[in-house]
């Protein structure tokens, strides 16, 4: 594994704007050494300032895409986000059952940071009992958990930990409760695992350009996976590039809203 580059796809949905999604996830993935390969779950027409559209890509060809991908290419580590409904949830899950890849991360994808939709209200159960069993690792963000299992949104570490246990509860290996939400200058993260609960705190970074932070964060656990040994350390690393291309973007101007992360920061 060491002379060869690792292959990471994301199954995800199209951002026209270049800030989430899959350009999102193909930007980490290159700024992070590893080839990616993409299976595209649906078209929006989006910039900084919001969704304008979106155009969900028929489940039988999704399908198609993942049988291309799976059939040709070894993947060591898959990324998935927005799925847009139930049809689509089922499609990805049947696949991931049919080539079983080595790690699935799983970022419950629901609403865009301009707060449009982006899954249909049918399909949250879907993702939760037919994919959650599938992931190695689940990324939601508090609003997201309290949806997957229908309880109120978490307020506090105590109630992320709950919920997270939950959630592992239902059959994701691990799961990373996202903290952005939480008031504060902190901005925890608890990763919680079968052998225990590990804390990842960082320093909430005060920037404008936020769009795509969790596509970037999904995408760059999976391109870390297949390099470290520990899922923690693959998760920790992640949280550092993420919180370097938040602090980054800066130096980016990009449209007239919530502009994106800078995902090559290391190297522009």
């Amino acid at each position: 594994m060491a002379d060869r580059i690792a292959n990471v796809l994301t199954i995800a949905g199209s951002d026209s704007g270049g800030g989430a999604g899959i350009q999102a996830d193909l930007k980490t993935f290159s700024a992070l050494g590893v080839y990616g390969a993409s299976v595209i779950t649906a078209l929006t027409a989006q910039n900084t300032r919001g969704v304008q559209a979106i155009h969900i890509t028929p489940p039988e060809f999704v399908a198609a895409q993942l049988a291309a991908v799976f059939e040709d290419i070894q993947i060591d580590a898959v990324k998935i986000g927005m799925l847009a409904n139930a049809e689509t949830v089922r499609a990805v899950a049947e696949s991931l059952r049919r080539y079983q890849p080595k790690q699935v991360i799983l970022d419950t994808v629901m609403i865009a940071k301009s707060g449009h939709a982006l899954l249909a209200p049918d399909a949250v159960a879907a993702l939760r009992d037919e994919l959650l069993p599938l992931a190695d690792l689940v990324t939601p963000n508090l609003p997201e958990a309290a949806a997957l299992l229908d309880m109120p949104q978490a307020d506090d570490e105590d109630g992320m930990l709950r919920q997270g246990e939950a959630l592992r509860a239902l059959g994701a290996r691990a799961v990373l409760m996202k903290g952005g939400h939480l008031s504060g200058t902190q901005s925890p993260d608890w990763l919680v695992q079968a052998d225990g609960s590990q804390r990842l705190n960082v320093a909430r970074v005060q920037v404008v350009n936020t769009h795509g932070t969790g596509c970037t964060l999904s995408a760059a656990i999976a391109a870390l996976a297949p390099q470290r040994s520990l899922l923690a350390q693959a998760v920790s690393d992640a949280k550092i590039y993420l919180t370097q291309a938040l602090v980054q973007s800066t130096r980016l101007s990009v449209g007239h809203g919530i502009g994106p992360v800078h995902h090559f920061h290391r190297w522009w």
